[in-house]
């Protein structure tokens, strides 16, 4: 397939800058808002009827006005129906500092910790232009947090010594104490981070932390919805995907088999195979909760159709027309026009199908992004 097929016009404020919610304003003047991340909406493609769903039924199973939300979701499976979560947990991983002698405005985005002893952490830098190896960076006008530059990776991509002496779990917390989410570029061009940004970039149920952007779709499960399902007997499974930067990378190839995705780490413990094999045995649904989940499944899948244990890294880049192995539903974010992740979510509905929702969704208002609405695609 070609990029311009994945080309439509988003409006700007369709584009999501927080999670669902409700704005209040107390007496004083301020504003408060109080997040409902099962309250997004819910469309719903059927991909064997070629039928999308946007409105709850009646009693008669007439569209009504009302869009299906998010906690909908409890409504389109069956008991021993089976979801697989990404239990990846972010760190705040962007940080602001100076540069020796100038005080120039540095962001640091950090990527990944290469050595715990050394203090060495592999980061992206902006301006760039204005990192070069040998200098430092100054976090916090008066604190201790130093780093000097030691090597050129990327374009923007530096390795930083951060000099700090103390044990490695205090240097961990006092680096991120620093940080704040990392929102994508998308958002935090448009607003800044706020304290409450840490709590609703980040699943409830994060455990194993190393991403530095979040499985957006988990962001919607709230405890509340989580406990309903489990009440209708719904069962969860896990894998970890460390999300990385490269579902944002821009593809700069129009023929899409020339795209090089980049690596995840992906952690598929024996546990969840079983779980998940046992479900698909048993003849219930699979639903992955993600693309990187998504990712994550076909990067394991035997030929038999079941999953197997993995440790280790992906760059699998899926687009139509591509066979899925394992799962026989999804759920996925709204996400921007070219990306990677709109491409695996039209070759696990369906071109047409899914390019008819997207469609809809512009035309009635739906929020695109990390924060916005969600995309429920069933096998019926």
């Amino acid at each position: 397939m070609k990029l311009s097929q994945f080309r439509f016009k988003l409006p700007e404020e369709q584009v999501a800058l927080y999670p669902p919610h409700r704005e209040f304003v107390n007496e004083d003047g301020t504003k408060e808002r109080v997040y409902s991340r099962d309250q997004s909406r819910l469309m719903v493609v059927h991909r064997k009827r070629q039928t999308i769903d946007m409105h709850k039924k009646d009693a008669d199973g007439h569209d009504t006005n009302e869009f299906i939300t998010f906690r909908n979701l409890v409504d389109y499976f069956d008991e021993g129906d089976t979801f697989v979560f990404n239990d990846t947990k972010v760190f705040p991983a962007r940080l602001y500092g100076t540069k020796e002698k100038t005080d120039a405005k540095i962001e640091v985005f950090l990527l990944r910790e290469l050595n715990e002893e050394q203090r060495l952490w592999d980061v992206l830098v902006e301006p760039a232009r204005k990192i070069r190896i040998g200098n430092k960076l100054f976090f916090e006008n008066d604190g201790p947090m130093v780093a000097e530059v030691i090597d050129n990776t990327t374009s923007r991509g530096r390795t930083l010594r951060f000099l700090y002496d103390c044990e490695h779990e205090e240097f961990k917390r006092e680096l991120f104490s620093l940080g704040e989410a990392p929102l994508p570029r998308y958002i935090i061009d448009r607003r800044p981070a706020e304290p409450d940004d840490m709590v609703n970039f980040q699943t409830f149920f994060a455990r194993n932390e190393g991403a530095v952007t979040a499985p957006a779709t988990g962001l919607h499960f709230s405890r509340e919805l989580m406990k309903m399902m489990e009440i209708r007997g719904y069962e969860f499974a896990y894998l970890t995907v460390h999300c990385g930067l490269g579902c944002f990378d821009p593809i700069e190839v129009e023929d899409l088999t020339k795209h090089k995705m980049g690596s995840e780490q992906v952690i598929i413990p024996e546990t969840c195979c079983e779980q998940v094999n046992r479900a698909k045995r048993d003849g219930h649904h699979i639903c992955v909760v993600g693309v990187t989940t998504a990712r994550a499944t076909e990067s394991a899948v035997g030929t038999d159709g079941l999953l197997k244990p993995f440790d280790g890294w992906t760059n699998k880049f899926i687009f139509p027309p591509y066979k899925f192995g394992l799962a026989d539903s999804m759920i996925a974010n709204f996400y921007h026009p070219e990306s990677t992740m709109i491409m695996l979510t039209a070759a696990f509905g369906g071109y047409d199908i899914i390019m008819e929702a997207y469609q809809l969704a512009v035309d009635n208002g739906y929020m695109f992004g990390c924060y916005g609405d969600a995309l429920l695609i069933l096998d019926d």
